[in-house]
Formats: structure tokens, sequence, C-alpha cells
């Protein structure tokens, strides 16, 4: 069976260490434990994309070369109907988790992200898993410290990861290649149950 694995963030190597290019920073860990080749460009959809094995299941990995709002139209072309996106893994940060966690939802609305905004638009439906990767700083409490106001948040999610960060940043990598292996694998259910815990 083949599968699709997207990570969303914006092309340039002044984005790189960004925390909204979170997605594509995953993916290249992903790549790199499964010994995928390099993310080349693909011209027809305006994407750096690879391909990797797990198990006997062929994985494309997809980071679009679009900004962030238009991730969906290097996806449009590859997801064209409702059980070919239940094959598709979005990845992307999300400031209204911790920094060190992830979650998977499934079939759930955007949640205010345009990226991910942008693929349900283009692939016609919600009903695909998302990894969100937590940014934030934790509160006291164990929960997220959200920043407020739209400047605040774009000036947070368009900053760079601290050394400290992007360490916990790779560290999660480590767990999103074992979530991955899991959804191949084992399924949906299984692999929700690894990220969320």
């Amino acid at each position: 069976m083949n599968y699709i694995i997207a990570g969303l963030g914006n092309p340039g190597e002044e984005y790189l260490s960004t925390r909204h290019n979170t997605g594509r920073l995953i993916l290249e860990e992903i790549r790199r434990a499964f010994d995928g080749e390099d993310l080349v460009l693909d011209k027809k959809l305006n994407a750096l994309v690879s391909e990797i094995k797990i198990g006997r299941n062929t994985v494309k990995l997809v980071a679009p070369e679009t900004f962030m709002n238009r991730s969906g139209k290097a996806l449009a072309p590859l997801v064209k109907s409702k059980k070919a996106a239940e094959n598709l893994l979005v990845i992307y940060d999300d400031f209204q988790l911790p920094l060190g966690r992830m979650k998977i939802s499934f079939d759930k609305s955007a949640g205010g992200h345009n990226g991910l905004d942008s693929v349900i638009k283009a692939v016609k439906t919600t009903a695909f898993p998302r990894l969100r990767i937590g940014t934030v700083k934790a509160n006291a409490k164990g929960q997220a410290k959200l920043p407020h106001g739209n400047e605040q948040i774009e000036k947070f999610i368009l900053g760079d990861f601290k050394p400290d960060e992007m360490k916990i940043l790779k560290k999660l990598g480590k767990k999103a290649v074992e979530v991955v292996t899991i959804w191949v694998s084992e399924g949906r259910e299984k692999a929700t149950n690894i990220a969320n815990t």
C-alpha cells in the first residue's frame, strides 16, 4: 500500500529553523531514520519529495515549496478521494501544545492553522490524520503558554527555535519515527495511542 507524509512549513533558508517549519523539520528526521534519499524538487507538484519503505509499504515524503497558506496545492494531485486521504499524514506546528509533545488528530477542522486549512480545501475532506507537534513552553501546570494577539503569534511562529528547544524537537523526531512506523504497519488507532501519551 502507498502512503503520503506531508511536512508543512515555508521554503527558503531564512525559515529553516523557525517554529512554523516544524512539519518540515520532523519530515527530515523521518527521512533520515529510514535512509531515504535527499528530498528533491518535483516541478509538477512544486514540492520537495522523497520515498522511503516501511515494511513492504512505500511512503512518499512531501514538503510543499509554496508558502504555508498554499500548502494544499502540492497534495491535491496526490490525494483525489476520501479513501486516499486516509493514507495521508500531515505534520505541522501547533502552538496550543507544549514543546516536546505531539498529538494525532483525525477528521477535525483546521483549528486556525492556515497550512492545514489549505490542505483540507485542496483534498476536499477533513478525513485524514494529522500529527500536531507542540512548539511553546509549558506553564507550571504543564499546559501550553500561548502567545496573545495576531502580532505576537506571527512573531512567535516565525521565530527560530533556540538551541535547547531544537534538542527537544530532535528527540521528539525519534518518537515521530516510531509513530509513523506504527501508523503504516498497524493503523491509525494504535499510532494515536502512542502519539497522544
